[in-house]
């Protein structure tokens, strides 16, 4: 079958080529349901989410869509604990929790367990069976696959390299989202700590849509329709947009996050950094993205114990009404955002993309 043969916008039952990025912790159900009944596809990031909560979440969001929506697993390398490491992770921090009079943690943890583990997530998957379930940071084994696959679900899979793409046509997904350097949020690389090529959206997409015969589903960077178009001219079956989305009202980022994204003063820049979460993620510079390209800066321990640390310290400072320490994830068009509803925002793109 070659990508004509089944649009993926056809076989998802969707009236306009637009995914909603499934941004674990900032999309919720009220978002993912007003994009996919505004005829794009929503999607949750139940990743950091217990079996039991995202259970919760999926059924939230079908009482309130009858339109598929897509579900996003995490399938990073689980943890390895390293007392060292995580000790002197802490010790590095305590300066900058006692500056905001609070402890640090006295041991780090595995804070949400990797889909590639956990058997509780993939019985919830089979028992819910959402239209759409997706991957990032890898592949789960083939028998987690095949289960997936018999329950009916399109299986979407991220890559950020050739081939990486190869391995997800290998494995039996039915499209590929192409995540260029640019996206905010955590990079998908399969393997954080091999080489990256660092390929942009643009350069990406292209080369996966000539080279591979799944659908390409184009991310990073594309904030309004011009930028979706252009995915489509390069061959691209869909367009899927994170910080675009953010600042919708249904969304869960905070005061602080809206403000940072909506800023016209130029104050705001992105960086790459592990320092937040232990893998390399897309967000706006700040003191802990700073602290982690400190010369002094010790080795970080695995992702996503450095989690642990991180949202420990972004809750002392914020218990102080600083923003300092947060993981404010956003891509580089992150100054084309518009604090529209997000049935407005779709409504927007479709008209932008036809213009």
């Amino acid at each position: 079958m070659n990508k004509t043969d089944s649009l993926l916008t056809d076989r998802l039952g969707l009236s306009h080529p637009v995914i909603q990025a499934p941004m674990a912790g900032t999309a919720t159900p009220a978002l993912a349901a007003a994009v996919s009944n505004a005829g794009a596809l929503g999607s949750l990031g139940v990743a950091a989410m217990s079996a039991a909560a995202a259970r919760d979440a999926v059924r939230q969001t079908r009482a309130l869509t009858q339109g598929a929506f897509n579900v996003n697993l995490f399938c990073h390398k689980p943890a390895r604990a390293d007392a060292a490491r995580e000790q002197a992770w802490i010790d590095y921090l305590s300066p900058s929790f006692a500056e905001f009079g609070a402890q640090p943690p006295t041991q780090l943890r595995e804070i949400y367990a990797s889909f590639v583990a956990d058997d509780d997530m993939l019985q919830m998957l089979l028992d819910e069976r959402p239209a759409v379930v997706s991957f990032h940071f890898g592949l789960p084994e083939a028998k987690r696959i095949g289960a997936l696959r018999a329950a009916g679900c399109y299986l979407m899979a991220t890559a950020t390299s050739l081939d990486e793409a190869r391995r997800i046509e290998a494995a039996g997904i039915d499209a590929i989202v192409a995540q260029g350097i640019e996206a905010g949020g955590h990079r998908g690389i399969f393997d954080p700590d091999g080489p990256d090529e660092q390929l942009g959206t643009l350069a990406l997409t292209r080369l996966l849509v000539a080279r591979s015969p799944l659908p390409v589903i184009a991310a990073g960077g594309i904030m309004d329709g011009a930028g979706i178009a252009a995915a489509l001219a390069l061959g691209a079956q869909a367009a899927q947009l994170g910080t675009a989305f953010v600042s919708c009202p249904e969304s869960s980022a905070d005061a602080a996050y809206r403000q940072a994204l909506l800023a016209q003063d130029g104050a705001h820049v992105t960086v790459m950094t592990r320092s937040i979460s232990g893998r390399p993620a897309r967000g706006f510079a700040n003191r802990l993205t700073a602290l982690g390209a400190a010369p002094e800066c010790p080795a970080l321990p695995d992702y996503p114990i450095v989690y642990d640390a991180g949202k420990a310290l972004h809750a002392a400072a914020k218990a102080r009404g600083s923003a300092d320490f947060a993981a404010q994830w956003a891509g580089q068009g992150f100054r084309l955002s518009r604090a529209l509803p997000a049935a407005d925002l779709v409504r927007t793109l479709r008209a932008e993309m036809h213009a």
